[in-house]
């Protein structure tokens, strides 16, 4: 398929009440991600196509492209610069998860991030660094990362905010030797203390967060 018969499709597919609840947490499309997934099952991995529904700047067309890609085949800067261009919430959390964490040069990349000034990209290195957290600590100065959490959090933007209260969660969770300095952490700041909670869901506030996660494992 062409790009044009791509956002044809896209086009098609589009419901004002999926974009209405999506505008609700700032994404910017109205294509239900089902639907969105059947339409990247179809298509397999079409790496230049992918670039090219990403440069057309549209939300769904960016969601399917990062469905359809081959992310080791992005350049390091190619991901830099589409970072740098991710306008919501969805584009970088996608962005991050399905192409950066799988490419050869994630660590660099997370690097060049985490300390950026624009806090959408630091969001995105912090989010790296929850990554390693929990999968590959070697080399990681957790003591360090723990202070610039202490330091910053509290008055970081939203999603810059949410991203290293993730890390303080799961240094919190995996590391026994730093956990109660990480809930002292968050008792301290209170970021997220207040946030809205389902029956049956775990709070994000770090320190019920790591509690509750601590004592499911042991009585696993």
């Amino acid at each position: 398929m062409t790009v044009a018969e791509v956002m044809v499709e896209l086009a098609a597919l589009e419901d004002p009440k999926v974009r209405a609840v999506n505008q609700q947490h700032g994404d910017d499309h109205g294509v239900n991600l089902s639907e969105l997934r059947a339409v990247a099952k179809r298509l397999k991995t079409q790496h230049e196509l992918a670039r090219q529904l990403w440069a057309t700047g549209d939300g769904a067309a960016r969601l399917l492209a990062i469905l359809i890609c081959r992310p080791k085949a992005f350049e390091p800067v190619e991901l830099d610069a589409m970072l740098r261009a991710a306008r919501t919430p969805k584009e970088l959390d996608w962005l991050v998860n399905y192409v950066v964490k799988k490419h050869l040069h994630a660590e660099d990349l997370r690097l060049t991030w985490v300390d950026d000034p624009d806090p959408m990209v630091a969001a995105a290195g912090w989010m790296l660094t929850t990554d390693r957290v929990r999968k590959q600590p070697e080399g990681l100065d957790l003591a360090k990362l723990l202070d610039v959490i202490e330091a910053e959090m509290k008055d970081a933007p939203g999603r810059l905010q949410w991203a290293m209260n993730e890390s303080l969660g799961h240094i919190g969770i995996e590391h026994p030797q730093y956990r109660a300095r990480a809930i002292d952490i968050g008792e301290r700041l209170q970021v997220l203390a207040d946030y809205p909670t389902s029956r049956g869901c775990t709070s994000p506030f770090a320190p019920s967060w790591i509690t509750e996660m601590v004592r499911r494992r042991q009585t696993v």
